[in-house]
């Protein structure tokens, strides 16, 4: 039997890492063939690219003879989340969540948290503002109509994809830069001072998506910093601590194999 780690993210390679020293057998499933490159190569870990529709989940776990599922993915990656919650929950497989934790906000007049994407761009917020937006390329799209009232800029990953997204919502080359996420604090503050940023919106990615890093900057520079709030969703088991992920994997494996 294999672990199925669904990964994408910072902490999912941690968690990988782990469970690579303990010489679990694990699969790891990232979005993009870019995202397998941050996983350690290893006779225990296997990756692979590709987005797993809710109609897949069934054959995946047989195919791969899957016994424990650890979810890593990235807190707004609702879908696989929720497809893979329904399909557990209802087969009586064992599932568990690894949460990264919610970064505890300064209390700041200028760094606030909105529900959704929805009340900002509904809202004054980024009206005649220069706003860097570092909300992942799926989200851009959403402000394709609002280069005319602000002046925009956006932080995508380094791949195609992310780039032609990011072009086709409007954002011209100028105001683009790919790097890989999280940036250290001298970076993150070269950039808000190299554009001029007077507003910042990020998502509540935790300390691991650099949050942190954007509040601190955002007092010092006196910017905007806006948050839009995780989505919702019931996870029937959760943990931040990486320990409990291991021996949760070592308790299933060791009893169903």
């Amino acid at each position: 039997m294999k672990i199925w780690l669904i990964g994408g993210t910072s902490d999912s390679v941690i968690l990988a890492t782990l469970l690579v020293q303990a010489k679990l057998p694990c699969l790891v499933t990232v979005t993009t063939p870019e995202a397998q490159l941050l996983y350690p190569k290893t006779p225990f870990l296997e990756v692979k690219s590709g987005k797993i529709q809710a109609s897949q989940i069934a054959n995946f776990l047989q195919l791969y003879q899957i016994g424990v599922i650890i979810d890593a993915s990235h807190p707004f990656a609702v879908e696989i989340s929720q497809n893979v919650i329904n399909f557990t929950t209802s087969n009586h497989l064992p599932y568990l969540r690894f949460e990264r934790p919610i970064y505890e906000q300064f209390d700041h007049p200028k760094i606030f948290e909105l529900d959704s994407f929805s009340s900002l761009i509904n809202s004054n917020y980024l009206l005649k503002q220069r706003v860097l937006l570092t909300i992942g390329y799926q989200n851009l799209p959403l402000f394709k109509t609002y280069h005319s009232q602000a002046s925009l800029f956006a932080r995508i990953l380094p791949n195609l994809n992310s780039l032609q997204v990011a072009l086709d919502s409007g954002f011209t080359n100028d105001r683009l830069i790919a790097f890989r996420p999280p940036l250290n604090l001298n970076l993150e503050r070269a950039l808000w001072q190299q554009w001029q940023i007077n507003t910042v919106v990020t998502k509540a990615s935790g300390k691991a998506g650099g949050e942190e890093i954007k509040a601190i900057l955002a007092q010092e520079l006196g910017v905007t910093l806006i948050i839009i709030a995780r989505p919702k969703i019931t996870y029937p088991n959760q943990t931040n601590d990486p320990q409990k992920v291991l021996s949760f994997c070592r308790y299933f494996l060791d009893n169903l194999g």
